[in-house]
């Protein structure tokens, strides 16, 4: 059923709605039903007792006194409602409890009375004939039925008993009247069909105020989507104060809002920054292009010159898009890292060495290099240590010192790399790893710093579940620690991996 109310073209209250009228109409019939059964069976048995306890009555008074006389209707033998025919054995009615009721003649014979059909007042025997009656109480009812007859529209539930005396045969003809009890079933069907009529309509009117009250936040969620564009990402969903599904999925909704929002604002951020990177040395190039086309072709100082700086631009332009490139691979999940188990002790020589031939104007120094193995990617370890040395190399003046210190931990292998340079302000450090943030752009004209390469290095920590801590004071210099995991050797390489 839910599945062919899903398919309506209709809001999602009124396909709620539908369904539990639905529901509702099915447990009304139901119980209107077991209502009604369960009066009619205690009705008839109700008659059936009295009738019973009027034969017994009778019976027993008939064999104490010997007699057959209006005598018997005084001794209040028969219940309230029974009423008492007797006939002799010429059929002729000798005793009448009530002789406004007449009975159907002729009562006896060798024939028994045949089930008789309720014409216009509701009921028919051969409707129960028809069912299955598996409960006992049911089948009791239908027998008692049987003996539930019509004359002229006035409805009886009979029984007959026959009693000799002295030689002559009596017959005993017991009736009750069961008109009352009809019409109250017909009302009681009345009432039951008016009522849950009216429970019915106010529950589908009561079931669309409430579920449209209920499924408010939805709606409120379909229209802040409509409202939200790329040029508006601060429209929000309004929370309730219930933590039911839908206040969880409005915060829910507004958690995304949030993320989306900071995801466009870092890619303004990002494209406007690149765009301001490479405007520079495209404006060198452009410049000093023309500076060689005007003149510099017979000038071979100014013609060495445009090239050497050309050549520089190129060569920083090729950095920064190298960098570009090895971020977007990352935020796509597509940066490749090839883990094995790593010696640290050669790596970190190499590093030594290759800084001492890059910075010959600074005192490098390697105060201990202590063996250990790492689950690494040689070429992305090797890459993070070179982008802290080299931001050392580039904010420390000649002369100063580079301290390189590897050491082995209970758990990590520890990388030390502290300068004596010129240090980072306290309100910049927390901000040196995002990307282009550069403390002092004016310096970065120099150094030809990007801004990319810290937040290289910190991604490729992030990949070797590896920590960085940042100590700088300004005007001392500028102390990095880098925490890598320890190699298990129990445990697989992980080979290949594609982040």
């Amino acid at each position: 059923m839910w599945s062919k109310i899903k398919l309506m073209q209709m809001p999602i209250s009124i396909k709620l709605t539908i369904l539990y009228a639905v529901i509702l109409s099915c447990i009304l019939l139901f119980t209107s039903f077991l209502t009604f059964t369960g009066l009619l069976y205690v009705l008839f048995t109700q008659a059936h007792d009295d009738l019973r306890q009027s034969v017994t009555n009778v019976t027993r008074y008939i064999e104490q006194s010997n007699s057959v006389d209006s005598k018997l209707l005084e001794e209040n033998l028969l219940p309230q409602g029974v009423i008492l025919k007797i006939y002799d054995d010429q059929d002729s009615l000798i005793i009448d409890s009530d002789t406004h009721v007449h009975a159907p003649t002729p009562p006896w014979g060798n024939h028994e009375f045949e089930n008789p059909k309720f014409s216009n007042h509701g009921f028919h025997n051969h409707e129960f004939d028809n069912h299955n009656f598996e409960n006992p109480k049911f089948a009791a009812m239908k027998n008692e039925l049987s003996q539930l007859i019509d004359t002229d529209h006035l409805y009886f539930y009979e029984t007959k008993n026959q009693i000799s005396l002295d030689g002559h045969l009596f017959k005993l003809h017991f009736m009750k009247p069961m008109l009352e009890q009809n019409h109250f079933l017909k009302n009681l069907i009345i009432n039951l069909f008016i009522t849950n009529g009216l429970g019915l309509i106010i529950a589908i009117i009561s079931g669309i105020f409430l579920s449209n009250k209920i499924l408010r936040p939805i709606r409120n969620i379909t229209e802040a989507a409509k409202e939200i564009e790329i040029k508006n990402l601060e429209k929000r969903i309004p929370l309730t104060d219930s933590n039911d599904e839908l206040h969880q999925l409005a915060k829910t909704f507004n958690h995304m809002l949030n993320r989306i929002q900071m995801g466009f604002e870092k890619q303004r951020r990002f494209v406007s920054d690149v765009s301001h990177e490479l405007r520079t040395p495209i404006t060198v190039i452009s410049g000093y292009a023309d500076m060689l086309d005007r003149w510099g072709k017979q000038d071979p100082p100014a013609l060495q010159e445009g090239i050497e700086a050309i050549k520089s631009e190129a060569k920083n332009m090729y950095g920064l898009i190298e960098k570009l490139l090895f971020l977007a691979r990352a935020d796509q999940n597509r940066q490749i890292l090839k883990k094995t188990s790593l010696n640290t002790e050669r790596l970190i020589e190499e590093i030594f060495q290759e800084t001492c031939i890059i910075a010959p104007n600074h005192k490098i120094i390697l105060t201990q290099n202590e063996p250990a193995h790492i689950c690494a990617d040689s070429a992305s370890i090797k890459q993070m240590l070179r982008i802290f040395i080299e931001n050392s190399i580039n904010y420390t003046p000649n002369g100063g010192k580079i301290i390189i210190d590897a050491k082995k931990l209970e758990h990590y292998f520890e990388v030390t790399v502290k300068d004596s340079g010129i240090g980072i302000p306290g309100e910049d450090q927390p901000h040196v790893f995002s990307r282009f943030y550069r403390v002092d752009k004016s310096r970065s004209k120099v150094t030809g710093g990007t801004g990319l390469g810290l937040s290289i290095a910190s991604w490729i920590a992030k990949q070797h579940n590896s920590t960085i801590k940042l100590d700088s004071k300004l005007g001392e210099g500028t102390t990095i620690i880098i925490r890598i995991p320890l190699h298990l050797f129990n445990q697989p390489e992980t080979g290949q991996r594609q982040i």
